[in-house]
């Protein structure tokens, strides 16, 4: 394979799997580049985050497009005009529509705090604990137009520990995705996974 696969990242607050990206690419054997930042919202911590190490920053703020639509062409439009050839989300909180997550089918990756097809959506960890289960997680996923439904890429498990509260369940699985992201994106940056053939869950 010729060269580092370029990637955007896409955050919408501090960015903190942003800056796992970030740290795995800085090894020159790493098969991706960090080569763009981008937010929707101008105060995200994770800007900031990202001109510190040296990484481009946009914002396409979503407050000044009138339609999801709009919105969608203007971060397109931002993404290709740096060359990006993988987009990662990380804590973006935005629903892409249809039409932009096509254009980008196979090239766009999302973590989710669970272990997918589990707890698709928000508040993983409360609907985790209150279902009782043993082990909890988080999960790559080739992102689709059918919310937290894309083939995965990878996920790792943690357990779930009696007395566990939201926070310190978060916290077990968030440690777990800084190591996760970083690897799933070198998986399908490097070609050994792709949409049409992604591997079944992995730990």
């Amino acid at each position: 394979m010729a060269g580092r696969r370029r990637v955007a990242v896409l955050i919408s607050g501090r960015g903190s799997n942003m800056a796992s990206l970030i740290e795995a690419a800085q090894d020159p054997a790493y098969p991706a580049e960090i080569v763009l930042v981008v937010s929707n919202r101008p105060e995200a911590g994770g800007l900031e985050r990202a001109r510190a190490a040296g990484i481009p920053t946009a914002v396409v703020d979503h407050k000044g497009h009138p339609d999801r639509a709009s919105f969608d062409a203007g971060l397109d439009a931002t993404l290709r005009q740096h060359g990006i050839e993988i987009v990662c989300l990380a804590g973006f909180m935005r629903i892409l529509t249809p039409g932009f997550v096509e254009s980008w089918a196979g090239r766009m990756l999302n973590i989710h705090p669970s272990l997918l097809p589990a707890f698709k959506g928000t508040d993983t960890h409360a609907r985790a604990l209150a279902a009782g289960v043993a082990r909890h997680g988080c999960t790559v996923h080739f992102v689709t137009p059918e919310l937290d439904s894309g083939p995965i890429v990878a996920q790792a498990e943690v357990p779930v520990i009696p007395g566990d509260t939201e926070a310190t369940l978060a916290a077990r699985v968030l440690a777990q995705e800084h190591l996760l992201y970083p690897r799933a994106l070198a998986l399908v940056a490097s070609g050994q996974a792709t949409f049409a053939a992604a591997p079944g869950p992995a730990t």
